[in-house]
């Protein structure tokens, strides 16, 4: 009797294990109403001496007590920009006092160039940086498939060649690589901020200088309620973008991020080297270079972090917390796009 019972309890318990996992895997990569269930989870609050002292070179004093629902800082007391937490006329301002010229990186390779770059570009002349001198970087292996975009005053577009790599995986690693020499060339020469981009998004809304900062991180819109324990670090210990159990702070999205061009100049020099140790052993971390990313972001803190209201994806449905965004996410055809 006694062994049936401690059977017949093995049995519950690990129903009630394949019961929580089916329900975390719904949650996590199935159903959008399993999705909606993330917004119980809480984001947190700032200490009340933190908000206090929150301020930006670019926004002057912020007011984080105008989006008590949601996340305004960091631990290490970097502010979280969210809609209406900063004077979008005083951040132009500022910019403007500074006379900046502020560069937008982006990798149009293989069949990305066709489908999204012309939209990209288009909607970066509607909303990002209006009214600042900006100069668009575009890198791809053929320079003369690039669209001829109308431009604004101020406003100019580079193209640099660059060699289409055999996988799709390698494009995005490789991109380190040389996004870190053009910061120490022309591109560096050129612009006092940078912003790097992926290709499949569109500007939705006013993307301004209240996002300048000496280190610019980006919160992942699919991430940004989950406990860290769920985060999708790289785990494997072997490699160089390897975080522990007890480690990260946020998941950052490598699809935004900025700063200036020596902190840069430090970003891309540490992902680029660790992609190379992790190739030269055989390994490939799990998310590429936004794994290597979140590595450097969690031993340097970023000096301010974008909500994601700054790159959303409509996958995700309406959130209360997401007013205004200002990039979204274009339907992924991978199929069609990565052969």
């Amino acid at each position: 009797m006694a062994l049936e019972g401690l059977r017949a309890w093995k049995r519950i318990f690990w129903r009630q294990i394949l019961l929580a996992l089916g329900l975390l895997g719904l949650f996590l990569y199935g159903l959008p109403k399993f999705r909606h269930l993330e917004t119980f989870i809480p984001m947190g609050v700032c200490p009340s001496a933190t908000v206090s002292l929150l301020r930006d070179n670019f926004t002057g004093a912020l007011r984080p007590w105008a989006r008590p629902e949601v996340l305004t800082c960091t631990p290490w007391g970097a502010p979280i920009i969210w809609d209406g937490t900063f004077d979008p006329d005083v951040a132009q301002q500022e910019a403007s006092q500074q006379n900046l010229t502020i560069g937008l990186t982006v990798f149009a390779v293989g069949r990305y160039l066709e489908k999204y770059l012309e939209r990209f570009l288009e909607t970066a002349e509607q909303h990002f940086m209006v009214g600042q001198r900006v100069v668009y970087y575009v890198f791809t292996e053929r320079p003369g498939a690039v669209p001829r975009v109308a431009l604004g005053p101020d406003r100019r577009l580079r193209v640099e060649r660059v060699v289409r790599e055999r996988r799709w995986q390698d494009v995005s690693m490789a991109r380190m690589r040389t996004l870190h020499a053009a910061l120490g060339g022309w591109l560096g020469r050129e612009a006092h901020f940078v912003f790097c981009m992926d290709i499949d998004q569109h500007f939705s809304g006013a993307f301004g200088p209240e996002a300048l900062a000496e280190s610019v991180a980006q919160l992942h819109s699919w991430h940004y309620h989950w406990p860290r324990w769920l985060l999708p670090f790289e785990r494997d210990a072997r490699s160089a973008a390897a975080l522990t159990w007890g480690e990260g702070d946020f998941y950052y999205h490598a699809a935004v991020f900025g700063g200036s061009v020596a902190a840069l100049r430090g970003l891309t020099a540490h992902c680029a080297l660790g992609l190379a140790w992790d190739r030269a052993r055989g390994l490939e971390a799990r998310w590429h270079d936004e794994s290597h990313l979140n590595k450097f972001f969690w031993l340097h803190k970023p000096a301010k972090v974008l909500s994601p209201e700054f790159c959303w994806s409509p996958n995700i449905g309406p959130r209360a917390e997401i007013r205004r965004p200002r990039l979204l996410w274009a339907p992924k055809e991978y199929r069609l796009l990565r052969d």
